[in-house]
Order: C-alpha cells, then sequence, then structure tokens
C-alpha cells in the first residue's frame, strides 16, 4: 500500500490501478514499460501532482478538495487515536518497565495506525515504517491475549508477550529474525529471562514464515536489498570507515538535540494546529524533495540502490556512471543534508512515523557520497601509495559497501544500539564479507555519540515525555539512603473503623493507584497493602448484590476477627460482607515490597528496574515512615543532574518567541493577501492585521 500511493504520486498502471511502478512493470525491460503512464511529461506539470498527490487529492488545491494523505492520516490521528503518533517505541519501553498508558494498546490504535501509517509514508514526509510496526505488533499482541484470563491477569507474563510482539514487530519489518530478537533484548525490554528469549525466537520465527509464505517481494526472499559484495575491502579502507563512524555518531547527537528543540516549539506553539503542520510539512518536502532524485523517491527504493554494485546492474541516475560522478556527489552531498533537516522537523509530528529508515536513508546516502568520492580518488590516482593494494584493479571501490556501512552507522547513531544493528544489516542485506568492517564503524560511532548524548531519540524522548523509566545503562552513586527521597506524608488506610462513604470518597479524591494499610493511626503499624481497583472491585460487587448502607463499616484485616468489633451487627461471620460492613481481606497484598529507610538509594533504583513494582513502602520496625515511586527517585535524580549541570534556556526560549512571531506575522499576511483577492480595493485597504484575523495555513 505505501509503494503504491507513493508511485502514485509520479503515475498510474493502465493495466491495474493498485500496482505500483515495480510491479506494473515486472516484464518490461528498462525504460520500455506501456502499461506505467506518467501524471505528465512536461516537468512543471509532474512537479505540481507530486506535490498536489502529497497533500490534496483534487489539482484545485486544498482549500476546496478532500485532502488525502498527510491530512487524512493527521485527522485520523488527531480524531480517533492520539496515541497512534509517532513510533511508539519510548512508550513501550515504559510500559515494560512497569508504566499503564490505558489505551496505548489498543484495537484503535492498532486499526488506525495501520491506516495511518501508509498514509504518512506516502505523502514525503522523512518518516519511516520500521519503529511504528513495532508498536503494531504490540497492539496486536495485546489485543489477542485479552482473550486469554492467563495473560490477562498475569503482569508477567504480559510483559513476556510484549517483549516477543517487540522481536516479532523487528523480524516482519526488515526480514530479519534474529535482529528483531537482539533488538527486544538490547533496546525495549529492561529484564530478558532465558523463557523470555525463547517465546520472542519463536514469535520473530512465525511472523518471518507468514511473511515468507506471502512474499511480498515476489523474490522468494525475505531480505529487502539483497546484494553480493565480489570484491573484499582493503586495509586503506579503515580510514574512511572511520569517517563514516564519525559521521553516524555526529548524525546521531545532532538529530536528537534539535529534534528535542523541535518537538519542545511544537509543544509550546503548535498543538493546536497538528493537522494543518503536517500538511505544511508534507508540501515543503514535496517541494524542495522534488529536485533532488534521492529525495524524490521513496526511502526504501533510494536505500535499495544505493546498496546496489555497479557491475552489470541498472543505473539509478548517474552513480554507476563515471563520467558523472561528480554530479552524483553533489546531490548525494545534499541529500544527506537536506534529509536531517526534514528528519529533525518532521519526527514527532502527530501522525503514525519512525525514524529508522529515514536514518538509514541519511547514513547511506552520505555513505555513498564518500564511496563515490573514494572510487574518483581512486580512478583519478591509481598509482598513489595510498591505493597500492588495488593497482592491478582498474576499480577495486565498491561504493555500495560505504552506503551499507553508512546506514548501520546512522541507525547505530539515531538508537544508540550496536549488536542488533550489526545482525540487522547483514539479515537484511546479506553481506557478510563485511563482518569486521561493520563492527569497526558501529565501535567509532559509539565512542563518538558517547561523547555527546547518554541515550538514543526513544530514550531522550522518554526524558522529554517525562514519563517514569529508569534506565538500566544507567548508573548512579548518590550516597544518601532511601529516606532523602520517600514521601513522608502518606494517605493510608486503618485495618478498621472506616465507613464505608469514607472509602468512597478517599479514591474518589485521591490519584493514586493504592494505599498501605495500617493498623491503626496512632502506631501505623504496616498490615499490607491494596489497590484502588480492588477497593473498586468489592464496592461495585456489594452494590450490585444488595443494597449497602454508607455508614456501613469497611474492614481491612488480615487478622482472625476484624481489629474493632461492632456489637451492634449481629451474625457477622469472618471474611465476608453484610449490608452493614465490607470486608476488603481476600484483596490485601500482606508482603508488599518494604526497605528500611537507611538503605541505600541505588539499591532502591535496583529493585525498581529489575522488578518492576509500581511502589515501595518504607517500614521500620514494622511501622509506616514513607513510600517511594519511580517519580519519587526521577524527581531527586534531575534535581541533582540540574544543581551540577544548571542550564539557562533563557536563549532558547527568545529563539523560539521570536520564530513564532515570525510565523505569525507570515501567516496573518497569506491570510490577508487571500483575503485581498475576494475584496474590493477599498475593503483590501482597510484590513488590519490584527489578532482577530483566523490563522490558517
Amino acid at each position: 500500500m505505501t509503494e503504491w500511493l507513493s508511485d502514485l504520486k509520479s503515475g498510474y498502471c493502465s493495466r491495474t490501478w493498485y500496482l505500483n511502478e515495480e510491479f506494473c512493470c515486472w516484464e518490461a525491460e528498462p525504460g520500455m514499460c506501456v502499461d506505467w503512464h506518467k501524471w505528465s511529461n512536461f516537468a512543471p506539470f509532474s512537479f505540481l501532482f507530486y506535490t498536489y498527490f502529497a497533500v490534496c487529492s483534487h489539482p484545485v488545491g486544498c482549500l476546496y478538495s478532500k485532502v488525502l494523505f498527510a491530512f487524512t492520516s493527521a485527522f485520523l490521528v488527531k480524531s480517533w487515536a492520539p496515541y497512534a503518533a509517532g513510533s511508539g517505541i519510548s512508550e513501550i519501553k515504559c510500559i515494560l518497565a512497569g508504566f499503564i498508558m490505558k489505551g496505548f494498546l489498543g484495537a484503535r490504535t492498532l486499526l488506525l495506525k495501520s491506516v495511518g501509517l501508509p498514509l504518512a509514508i506516502a505523502s514525503g514526509l522523512s518518516v519511516g515504517k520500521e519503529g511504528p510496526s513495532v508498536h503494531v505488533a504490540v497492539c496486536a499482541g495485546h489485543v489477542v491475549s485479552r482473550y486469554f484470563r492467563k495473560f490477562e491477569t498475569n503482569a508477567g507474563e504480559m510483559r513476556e508477550i510484549y517483549s516477543a510482539s517487540c522481536a516479532a514487530g523487528v523480524a516482519v519489518a526488515f526480514g530479519s529474525p534474529i535482529g528483531g530478537v537482539l533488538f527486544s533484548l538490547e533496546e525495549m525490554s529492561p529484564n530478558f529471562p532465558q523463557s523470555t528469549m525463547w517465546k520472542s525466537f519463536f514469535c520473530a520465527l512465525i511472523a518471518t514464515a507468514v511473511l515468507s509464505a506471502i512474499n511480498p517481494f515476489r523474490t522468494g526472499q525475505l531480505v529487502l536489498f539483497q546484494v553480493h559484495y565480489d570484491r573484499t575491502w582493503h586495509s586503506f579502507e579503515v580510514i574512511f570507515f572511520i569517517i563514516i563512524g564519525i559521521f553516524g555518531g555526529l548524525y546521531g547527537a545532532f538529530v536528537i538535540k534539535w529534534n528535542l528543540r523541535a518537538q519542545a516549539f511544537r509543544k509550546r506553539y503548535l498543538s493546536q494546529y497538528a493537522i494543518w503542520e503536517v500538511v505544511f510539512l508534507a508540501l515543503l518536502t514535496a517541494v524542495v524533495g522534488y529536485f533532488n532524485v534521492f529525495v524524490r523517491v521513496d526511502m526504501t527504493e533510494a536505500l535499495g540502490s544505493l546498496f546496489r554494485e555497479c557491475n552489470g546492474m541498472k543505473d539509478f541516475n548517474g552513480i554507476c556512471n563515471p563520467s558523472e560522478s561528480w554530479w552524483v556527489a553533489i546531490s548525494l552531498f545534499l541529500a544527506a543534508i537536506i534529509r536531517t533537516f526534514f528528519i529533525v522537523i518532521s519526527y514527532g509530528s502527530k501522525v503514525p512515523a519512525g525514524i529508522f529508515v529515514p536514518s538509514m536513508a541519511v547514513g547511506a546516502t552520505f555513505g555513498r557520497f564518500v564511496g563515490t568520492l573514494v572510487d574518483m580518488m581512486q580512478r583519478s590516482y591509481p598509482q598513489s601509495s595510498l591505493f597500492s593494494a588495488c593497482v592491478s584493479d582498474i576499480s577495486c571501490i565498491t561504493p555500495g559497501t560505504y552506503a551499507f556501512l553508512g546506514a548501520a552507522a546512522a541507525l547505530s547513531g539515531i538508537m544508540h544500539i550496536t549488536v542488533s544493528v550489526v545482525v540487522i544489516m547483514f539479515e537484511l542485506t546479506g553481506a557478510l564479507t563485511y563482518t569486521l568492517p561493520c563492527m569497526i564503524v558501529l565501535g567509532v560511532t559509539k565512542a563518538t555519540y558517547a561523547y555527546f548524548e547518554k541515550g538514543g531519540i526513544a530514550d531522550r524522548m522518554i526524558w522529554f515525555n517525562g514519563f517514569p523509566f529508569l534506565d538500566n545503562k544507567e548508573e548512579h552513586t548518590f550516597g544518601i539512603p532511601v529516606s532523602h527521597v520517600m514521601v513522608r506524608d502518606v494517605t493510608y488506610i486503618p485495618a478498621s473503623g472506616l465507613k464505608l462513604k469514607d472509602v468512597e470518597s478517599l479514591i474518589s479524591q485521591s490519584t493514586y493507584r493504592g494505599f498501605p494499610i495500617v493498623s491503626d493511626r496512632e502506631s501505623r503499624y504496616l498490615a499490607g497493602y491494596i489497590g484502588k481497583r480492588e477497593i473498586k472491585f468489592v464496592i461495585d460487587r456489594a452494590k450490585r448484590s444488595r443494597p449497602i448502607d454508607p455508614n456501613a463499616l469497611c474492614y481491612f484485616s488480615l487478622s482472625d476477627e476484624p481489629t474493632l468489633y461492632d456489637p451492634s451487627i449481629e451474625h457477622f461471620q469472618i471474611g465476608t460482607s453484610s449490608s452493614s460492613s465490607l470486608d476488603f481481606a481476600k484483596f490485601i497484598d500482606p508482603t508488599p515490597l518494604t526497605v528500611h529507610p537507611r538503605l541505600p538509594l541505588e539499591t532502591v533504583m535496583d529493585f525498581f528496574k529489575k522488578l518492576g513494582p509500581r511502589v515501595i513502602l518504607v517500614e521500620e520496625k514494622g511501622h509506616l515512615c514513607g513510600l517511594v515511586t519511580v517519580k519519587d527517585v526521577l524527581k531527586y535524580e534531575f534535581k541533582v543532574e540540574n544543581a551540577e549541570n544548571p542550564r539557562d534556556n533563557t536563549v532558547v526560549g527568545e529563539m523560539e518567541r521570536k520564530l513564532w512571531d515570525r510565523t505569525i506575522t507570515f501567516a496573518k499576511y497569506m491570510k490577508a493577501g487571500w483575503e485581498g483577492r475576494r475584496t474590493t480595493p477599498d475593503d483590501r485597504d482597510s484590513l488590519e492585521l490584527d489578532e482577530q484575523i483566523p490563522l490558517t495555513l
């Protein structure tokens, strides 16, 4: 669907309307396809059709037409499934760590993300489908598991299903089952026991088997970019491999830094114009990218062309023509810059959007640029000592391998992963000859981005959105006990003495998910823990079976009899509820996770990372002292980091304000110009550019 919509911007298949250009011209010789018709052979008209299909469905314009690709995708997300925006990887990492996001993995998100994703990609935005494929796969795992009570009531089993679904999503997206398992292990899951690895492998295996049976590429293979590099690499190329590795690290640091600033600007000023922002980005990408073929074509198609060798292969815009090497090199360099810019401003917009393939496209473009320059140098100076290893060979450089290494470097730089990238790239291309160069490039990339950033784009998005997530990759030494971080003013429930109306008032006014239970208010002896969901369940079940007096006593005691006995209650039975009492004993956790106030904070953080509890209670000699959550730990961590590295955001804020003011001014003048074409000269002179003019893009 994505490829058909992407090719629809340039033409259509007269033989079968739903085929893209590749399948429409499957049996035709290059340049001899009669079934594929372009909208126009006149360059200006082709440009208009290209931009029009990226944004609108009628050549009259967007104002009075039914908007397609970009608008439809953004409208679906904005109106029906807000959680379908973005890639979803950062949120899934938090869910695997124990964070609950209701609706994020629901059936509506699954359906609308599956529909909106091809539309967003076909609009030409610099976004990919591989990251969102992980979200789609986890949504599928969540929806299916809801039909089995065994999984629905077991948080540990659900986390294993989510981890396996992540592996299946990457396996299908890249045709890389082993890479999917390693990606789930390295990037997604905070805990990955042996049983989870086997389930992830089995799930990825089934997913790729189904993909192989469907045979979407009509090649009988799972790999997207099958290459056969028949030349080996030479020792002098290590210098250029290091350059590519440095580029990968710098690319990751640059995109992460400026994308977060773009996200902040979007969140502060453009939250009310999410749909029109996406339409504007699609139009801008189409207008700018049309004039560079490496940006204009679909990113997957561009990657396949950049990876290929030139021995007997179909040329792609001169990349295999030595006489056009300078022009190709300039185009590749500009394409890398343009694509990077659009990734910075597009990733995070309110459409389903990934960053894997766009980053790989940037890396492959830069890598092919470096490979083209090295090939030109070797052809121009074959007798140089630098190229002494290939004097006997007129052309011993394979620029496609540089593109392959550049794609791996950029993907590693943006995600801050290494091992899974190596496996994914090898399964994606089959280029096992370049194992050592790939490891060298990724090693340099890791060293480079570690100097600038301490987390990949997913980790930084978690930090930006304020999700309660503790990264296993980070190590901290605070040197303080947990008592410095814990919440001392705890909302607790006494074991007895509360009336039903008091309990209902407590759970309705409180935002907490659960409450510690103490023996009484004076001693605060810890007796257990109960969740708000369980309290509501008991109350609702009791009200459905019989009328309940609002003054009925509620017992949260685990002892043989209630702590307080009311003589007025006749025929009261232990462990049961009546019209005058409610017993919550069966739903109390008698052994909640507790720690001593003097326990080091680092140990408590390890508990959160490895066990994934929502809350840890702090008690001393059985008495409740406080509680601590992940948010409490993160607040202290950010406080320490801000004290050590204070930041002055006034300059950035002033730049954002000036940019927004200029955007407002431009929009006003555009609005005034449009209104001026429909008014008389006298009306045009009296038109005032004030805040009352509706803001449109």
